[in-house]
């Protein structure tokens, strides 16, 4: 599979929104999709494209210095375990650190939600060497349980 990673770059709501669209157990809220495609336009994004079609993306936003989050990411289905989530996180990892920022973060339901779209969301995540740091249902409501995951990116 020959693709390509562009970014960081901003204003690339409408295209990621269709992969959101694409996932609904995972994005399965119209108000969110609509938020996330917002947000999107405003923060630094990578894009994986072919041949002129986005086949997935990470978004990214700043929260200090050294620290940055993992906004949102999706990656269109026929495209999973294919690597290109793991090239989108690698790229954005790589840009982070060029940054000065040595942390990043990413929230997601947490373990105490039995759903098995976010089991594979979590391993993925820990696959990438991300490490739970704390459940909070305080964030998202005591039926979304949000999990926080955290990363060191420099030595």
């Amino acid at each position: 599979m020959s693709y390509s990673i562009q970014g960081p770059i901003l204003g690339k709501g409408a295209a990621c929104e269709q992969i959101l669209r694409a996932l609904p157990d995972w994005f399965g809220i119209e108000e969110a999709i609509v938020q996330y495609g917002q947000a999107i336009d405003r923060l630094l994004t990578f894009l994986a494209e072919q041949a002129g079609e986005v086949l997935g993306f990470i978004s990214l936003k700043q929260h200090y210095a050294g620290s940055w989050e993992v906004y949102v990411m999706g990656v269109s289905p026929g495209m999973h375990r294919q690597g290109l989530g793991k090239a989108l996180m690698q790229a954005a990892e790589t840009y982070v650190q060029s940054q000065g920022g040595g942390y990043l973060q990413v929230k997601t339901l947490g373990y105490s939600h039995p759903d098995e779209a976010y089991t594979r969301t979590r391993a993925f995540y820990q696959a990438m060497g991300f490490c739970p740091l704390e459940e909070i249902p305080q964030v998202w409501g005591d039926a979304n349980p949000c999990l926080i995951l955290v990363k060191k990116i420099t030595g």
